[in-house]
């Protein structure tokens, strides 16, 4: 097949949309807004919030800053969809690949809770939970759905000691925001570009050592 080097990058989007958007429609179906269960223990939980614009529950301008954002995340995703074929074309390093289709496969789950999740569900309340397609309508018209988030980590809950400077006596709490997989599968492909860097980077310089070789040797005449 002419274009087997795509299928695994396909597949790699493909998987990280199938889990989150799979969890999210569970979550929003199965939770009221704002419960919670323990996972493990207390400093891992399911806990069901939607925020309006940014990854880990950030907000961005209000309704008009939110379409700017969809419409600027969709943008972005062509662009990664573009540069993950160069990459592919110059056979670049099989990690650089990958981490920049975990990064646009985040943006794109998102962009699907941002764009259509109004339209698909009804408000979810503290003391109801959503129903998918509801004969009613939706919340919300398209483009301005709320992004479903699950994943919270209070591992660290205390109250600091009084003679930290400016937040001495003041709750703190790690890690605060809630986030979701389509938000972990962006995090963990910058993490892995900053992380790995020189060794993604370092196939082209190798790939030009031979050629440079080869003419370091050629006899003189």
């Amino acid at each position: 097949m002419r274009d087997k080097k795509y299928v695994w990058p396909v597949m790699i989007v493909l998987l990280v949309l199938f889990i989150d958007q799979w969890l999210k429609f569970y979550i929003k179906t199965n939770f009221c807004l704002g419960e919670e269960v323990n996972v493990a223990g207390n400093w891992f939980k399911l806990h069901f919030t939607e925020n309006y614009g940014m990854a880990f529950g950030m907000e961005f301008g209000g309704e008009w800053g939110k379409i700017i954002l969809t419409l600027f995340r969709i943008l972005a995703v062509g662009a990664i969809g573009w540069y993950v074929s160069q990459l592919l074309a110059k056979k670049a390093h099989a990690g650089y690949i990958i981490s920049w289709s975990l990064i646009g496969a985040g943006a794109l789950g998102n962009i699907i809770d941002s764009v259509f999740y109004g339209v698909w569900f009804n408000e979810s309340t503290p003391f109801d939970k959503a129903l998918f397609m509801p004969p009613g309508g939706g919340y919300a018209s398209i483009f301005h759905g709320r992004v479903v988030d699950m994943f919270y980590f209070p591992i660290i809950r205390t109250t600091l000691p009084e003679w930290v400077p400016f937040w001495g006596g003041e709750f703190f709490e790690f890690f605060r925001p809630v986030f979701n997989i389509a938000d972990a599968a962006i995090s963990v492909g910058f993490i892995a570009i900053l992380l790995f860097q020189k060794t993604f980077f370092a196939v082209h310089s190798e790939d030009n050592k031979p050629e440079k070789a080869d003419s370091e040797n050629q006899p003189a005449l």
